[in-house]
């Protein structure tokens, strides 16, 4: 099959740091071709390249065998080639029919648009992929899994001959990434190829035919599908076997006593007779589809979303959190799913982050903080969580997705927690980084610390807890004691069965 495009030799540096060095690719009209790397390693330069967005310092691309050198980015939309960015770059306050259509429209010239034109553009898109969705419904109130679409089609009626989607899976459900996956299936029978993004390693086997590997800004190889298997292409992308074992907690030196223990929390509309407790040394997940309820029970029990009714029980007290404030005094850290919004203050600087929830613990007689103890506690975590960065004074948001997220942990961790509640703790975050991070979690479970493990992965819940939760539609559809007699298809049953009685 002739390629559609080629990049050759292509290298890019920024400020003297090498992002790419001597990259090729090739990519066949209606392939399937995946894209994969850790955070750093490229990917996001390249297809910024691909899509005339920055340009290289050397190398080629070529489109039908003809050279072509994109000046911006409506240049490379002009040969179809489109970029469909992890946050979609949508209008939400717009139409689907007016995000889908819009650009078209304004790319023929047209002076006056009639919504009746609108529509018909926005119709002929969606018919190209078999899918429907409410035209008139603005952006923001659709599903991440209907943006998807809505995305896809603005594409089509710019006559994409390939689409690149970078990381289209993050923040939708197995279910959705299913849909999505079909949808690529019959872009592909009209000839539309893909490139796949992704650093979840299971979907790549899904559904890729060609995988391209990239590692420090180097190719390290093109490969088939079928050549590989998850160990082999972990080490091709890090460098390093990375082996996981299953979290067993130790009964000899943790305490038998409960915890934590939750009866029959509900709070109206979010969740309902949530009842549960963990030992000190638990890695307890819980997972479910997105609306489960997961993270509102999350909020609960850090004070952010008072329950109606029910009882939470700390060490054998029964208390009340209706604060964060409450929740640290007590011993019980959050990590939110969001860590940019809602974990960081991501202009300032990586120490500030690191010692914010212990600031009452750095002043002097004076009552002022005192830099000698500060300076001391952020770079103890720097070198105990590994964060990367030539100095504490940077801000956080120099670093990478893995090293924030560890900057979210130290800050939690250097307050003496009994338990810790972390929701997606390796949402975006690369296989070498997820593998830190969960050591990182179960060393805090083997000094006692309790942990509630949110997550959407059901691979990543097998492998990292000792128990786990199932919640369906605001309720826990299963609770598994011995996380070792389930398999991934049980949990997934578990989380989309129609009924929850069907599986408790």
């Amino acid at each position: 099959m002739a390629s559609f495009l080629e990049v050759k030799n292509i290298s890019k540096a920024f400020d003297g740091v090498q992002a790419l060095e001597d990259v090729s690719m090739a990519i066949n009209a209606g392939a399937i071709h995946c894209l994969v790397g850790e955070n750093g390693s490229g990917k996001s330069t390249l297809i910024k390249i691909i899509g005339g967005v920055l340009k290289p310092d050397k190398g080629e691309i070529r489109i039908d065998g003809k050279l072509f050198r994109p000046g911006r980015a409506i240049d490379s939309i002009r040969r179809g080639i489109q970029i469909i960015y992890q946050d979609l770059s949508l209008f939400p306050n717009l139409t689907a029919a007016e995000n889908i259509s819009l650009n078209q429209l304004i790319e023929k010239g047209n002076k006056f648009i009639s919504e009746k034109n609108v529509i018909k553009t926005s119709e002929k898109a969606l018919m190209e992929i078999e899918e429907e969705c409410d035209l008139f419904a603005k952006v923001e109130n659709l599903s991440m899994s209907k943006r998807q679409i809505v995305a896809i089609s603005r594409a089509l009626t710019q006559n994409a001959r390939l689409i690149i989607m970078d990381e289209p899976t993050s923040a939708i459900t197995k279910a959705e990434i299913d849909h999505l996956f079909s949808v690529i299936m019959r872009l592909q029978a009209k000839g539309i190829a893909t490139l796949f993004v992704s650093h979840k390693l299971g979907e790549v086997f899904e559904i890729a035919e060609n995988v391209t590997i990239l590692r420090d800004g180097r190719k390290i190889g093109d490969y088939a599908a079928g050549e590989l298997d998850n160990d082999k292409l972990t080490f091709l992308m890090t460098g390093q076997k990375i082996v996981s074992t299953p979290y067993v907690r130790d009964p000899e030196n943790l305490a038998d006593a409960n915890l934590l223990e939750v009866k029959n929390l509900s709070r109206k509309g979010h969740y309902r007779n949530i009842t549960f407790a963990i030992k000190r040394g638990d890695i307890l997940g819980i997972t479910g589809l997105i609306g489960s309820g997961r993270t509102e029970l999350a909020l609960s029990l850090f004070g952010l979303n008072r329950p109606d009714s029910g009882e939470i029980v700390l060490e054998g007290r029964s208390v009340e959190i209706n604060s964060a404030e409450e929740a640290i005094k007590l011993g019980v850290g959050y990590l939110p799913e969001d860590r940019l919004l809602q974990g960081l203050f991501v202009e300032k600087s990586i120490g500030s982050n690191i010692v914010v929830t212990i600031v009452a613990k750095l002043l002097n007689r004076l009552k002022l903080i005192s830099g000698a103890k500060r300076q001391r506690v952020e770079y103890d975590w720097i070198d105990k969580l590994k964060i990367k960065t030539p100095s504490a004074a940077l801000p956080a948001s120099s670093l990478s997705g893995g090293n924030q997220q560890r900057v979210v942990l130290a800050k939690w961790l250097a307050t003496n927690l009994k338990l810790f509640v972390l929701d997606g703790p390796t949402i975006g975050i690369d296989i070498a980084s997820k593998s830190n991070i969960h050591d990182i979690i179960r060393d805090f479970a083997g000094e006692g610390v309790g942990i509630i493990l949110i997550s959407d992965e059901i691979p990543e819940v097998l492998q990292h807890c000792n128990r786990a939760l199932v919640m369906r539609e605001g309720r826990i559809a299963a609770a598994i004691e011995d996380i070792t007699r389930v398999s991934e298809s049980d949990i997934f049953d578990m989380a989309t069965a129609q009924n929850v009685d069907q599986v408790r």
